[in-house]
Formats: structure tokens, C-alpha cells, sequence
């Protein structure tokens, strides 16, 4: 009887390990799937503010700079629910456009960067630094459409791209007003303060370029432009079916070097920066990265231009592990507190190999033969 007893002790402890090893390897298979917390870059999704500070049809360039932007970001993964375009949009149906309802960055006009497809927030009248300064730090009227708020949050890289006239520290805005270096520098400030982002990437390509990263003092924040102090940033070529200058040269290889990149690519902002070539760009590119604290070289394109394909599962709450969809956090009424992130324009999955728990019913078969066993060895000892 003692042996039977043991034996039966031996088969109960085994089956309670295996039921928590079954749960417990169900909550790591759920884990590996979603991806516990944040992503080794340290954000859960990405925007894009795009301006276009110029108008009037002899800045067609400008626009075609802004549009070649927005159609990169959004072919690498980032959707228009996280995109903030601010264009003057009096290009493509300006009645001296040969072309009727079409942009284009070449002269060759291979791709129509207007499309049917494009989605500008802010438009005409409405591109102004107000705008550009209450879309940074958040402050809109309640009013506002959730098309026209950037709903970032400290999970949040943001990349900043804006292109006109300029000078030494400015910005000119549709030939009405100017923004500053100062003025780009305090919002920043601003949206680290109320936690508005992880990292920002400031890329801007206009006159003396880089006069305007000059003030910034916000952590996390890296930095780029066109041409240096007393330097003039050039358009690239001329379409004369169109009668003007359609891209700038600047954003012209810029935008040549991103067509290698897809959704999964492994290349960095050091590649991207190691690319720029004075001879045909015109003008001497900068760069700024004491504030950011990564390392350049380890910083991925797709962390700023692409979408991101990690969620965020919180496994405190229990009712989480039933949402076998990821959600996408465009969907949420505002981007902080999300528990379940996820861009539904990433790159695919990547397939994780797990090892399957043992069956509880091979366990209880296993030991069903051992009692019998361990039964008849009893009989034959008695008798």
C-alpha cells in the first residue's frame, strides 16, 4: 500500500507541474509573438511631419520635394493616420500645369507623385508657423480633427521634414511670415517636456540649411540639412513641358538612396549620411547627433522612415492574451496608454521557433501503464 501511495503522490505532483509548465509556455509563446515591451530601438511607432513652407507655381519644386517624401515614408510602412502633410497644394491643378492633377520630381515624369491617393492635412492658408509650432506640442482646439493632431506619445519617433526659402536661422513660410531656429528649438523642447516622443529625426533642405538645427537643445534629437552657413541649396533640373524647376538636389539623392530601402533592410543613418556627395549636391550637407544618444551607425533607416512591426502587451492584464489580432494604435483616439501597439503597414512577422509542453494526456497514459505496472508487480510480490 506505501508503494501505492507514493506512485499515486508521484503521478498527482507531475500532472500539476505539467499543467503550470502548459501555462506557463503558453504566456512565453504569447510573449514571443507580441514582443514584451518596447522594441530594442526603444519605440512602438512612428510619424512623420512633412512641410512645404513655399507656394505659388514657381516653387512647384517644394512641393515635389514634401510629395517624394510622403510617398517614401508611406511605402516603408508608416500609414496617413501618422502622417502630417502641410502643403500649399496649388501645384497640381494650377491652370499652367500641362499636366492637370499631377506632380512630378523628374523630367523624365516616370511616377505622379500627386496620385490618388494623398492626404494633405494642412493646406493652403492653414500652413502657417502656428499650425506647424500647435501640430509639434500638441496644443489644438478641442475641435480639431484627429487627421490634424500629432498623437505621439514617449513611445514616439518622429521624423520632421521641411523645405522652402531660408536663410541664416530662418524659414520663410509662404512669403508671409518666418519661423526660427529658436522657434523649432522651444517646440521640441516642449514636446520632450509633455513626453511627446523617443527621438526625433530633423531633416530640412532649404538655403543655409543647417543654421536651423544650430539651436536645438532637446535630448534624443538627431539633425540634418542641406547646406551650411552663407551657402545656397540648388534645385536639380528643369522640365520644360512644365517651365520649372520640379525637385531639389538635395532631396533628389536623398531620395535616391531611400529607393534601396525596403521594409526590412538593415541599413543605417550613417549610410545614409555617408552618401551625401558635395559635387552633386552643390552644396556641403550637415549633420548633427551630440544629442542623440544612440549611436548613428546603429540607428536604422526604418527606425524613423518606416513602420514599426514590434507591440507592446501589458501582462499584468489578463484579459490582453485574449486579443489574438494586434491593434493598431492609429485606431486609438489618442496614442498614449495603448496597451496593444501595432502597424498594420509593417514588415511582416518574423516567425519565432517555440517549443511545444508535453501533453497532458501522453503524461496521464505514461503513468496509467506505471500504477498498472506497479499493480500486478504487487500481486505477484504477495502471492
Amino acid at each position: 500500500m506505501l508503494f501505492a501511495a507514493l506512485l499515486f503522490l508521484l503521478c498527482f505532483f507531475d500532472l500539476a507541474s505539467g499543467i503550470h509548465a502548459q501555462n506557463v509556455s503558453q504566456d512565453e509563446i504569447l510573449q514571443n509573438f507580441y514582443g514584451q515591451g518596447k522594441n530594442p530601438q526603444g519605440h512602438t511607432n512612428n510619424w512623420a511631419v512633412l512641410v512645404c513652407a513655399s507656394r505659388y507655381w514657381f516653387n512647384y519644386r517644394h512641393m515635389a520635394n514634401a510629395l517624394g517624401m510622403y510617398r517614401t515614408v508611406k511605402r516603408l510602412g508608416i500609414p496617413d493616420s501618422n502622417i502630417i502633410l502641410m502643403l500649399a497644394d496649388d501645384a497640381a491643378c494650377n491652370p499652367r500645369n500641362k499636366f492637370a492633377g499631377c506632380v512630378y520630381a523628374n523630367k523624365g515624369r516616370h511616377l505622379d507623385l500627386y496620385g490618388d491617393n494623398i492626404e494633405v492635412d494642412y493646406r493652403g492658408n492653414e500652413v502657417t508657423v502656428e499650425n506647424f509650432i500647435r501640430v509639434l506640442t500638441g496644443r489644438v482646439a478641442p475641435s480639431m480633427p484627429r487627421s490634424k493632431r500629432l498623437l505621439t506619445d514617449a513611445n514616439s519617433n518622429v521624423f520632421v521634414y521641411m523645405t522652402g526659402h531660408g536663410g541664416n536661422e530662418f524659414l520663410k513660410f509662404q512669403d508671409n511670415e518666418e519661423i526660427s531656429a529658436f522657434d523649432i528649438a522651444d517646440a521640441f523642447e516642449q514636446m520632450y517636456q509633455k513626453k511627446r516622443y523617443n527621438e526625433i529625426f530633423f531633416m530640412i533642405d532649404t538655403c543655409q540649411a543647417n543654421t536651423m538645427y544650430s539651436k536645438f537643445y532637446s535630448p534624443n534629437v538627431l539633425a540634418t540639412g542641406s547646406s551650411v552657413l552663407g551657402e545656397n541649396s540648388y534645385s536639380h533640373e528643369n522640365d520644360y513641358d512644365i517651365g520649372v524647376a520640379v525637385i531639389d538636389r538635395y532631396t533628389h539623392y536623398v531620395l535616391n538612396f531611400l529607393e534601396g530601402v525596403n521594409k526590412t533592410s538593415q541599413i543605417t543613418m550613417q549610410d545614409l549620411f555617408n552618401s551625401y556627395d558635395v559635387d552633386k549636391i552643390g552644396s556641403h550637407p550637415g549633420v548633427r547627433s551630440d544629442l542623440f544618444k544612440r549611436r548613428v551607425d546603429a540607428a536604422l533607416i526604418t527606425d524613423f522612415f518606416g513602420g514599426v512591426a514590434q507591440v507592446q502587451l501589458d501582462a499584468t492584464d489578463d484579459t490582453s492574451r485574449k486579443a489574438f489580432a494586434p491593434v493598431d494604435s492609429s485606431l486609438s483616439p489618442s496614442g498614449e496608454g495603448n496597451t496593444l501597439r501595432h502597424d498594420l503597414s509593417a514588415a511582416p512577422y518574423q516567425l519565432i521557433e517555440t517549443r511545444q509542453p508535453e501533453s497532458l494526456l501522453r503524461r496521464v497514459q505514461t503513468w496509467s501503464a506505471l500504477c498498472i505496472v506497479g499493480f500486478l508487480c504487487m500481486i505477484c510480490f504477495r502471492s
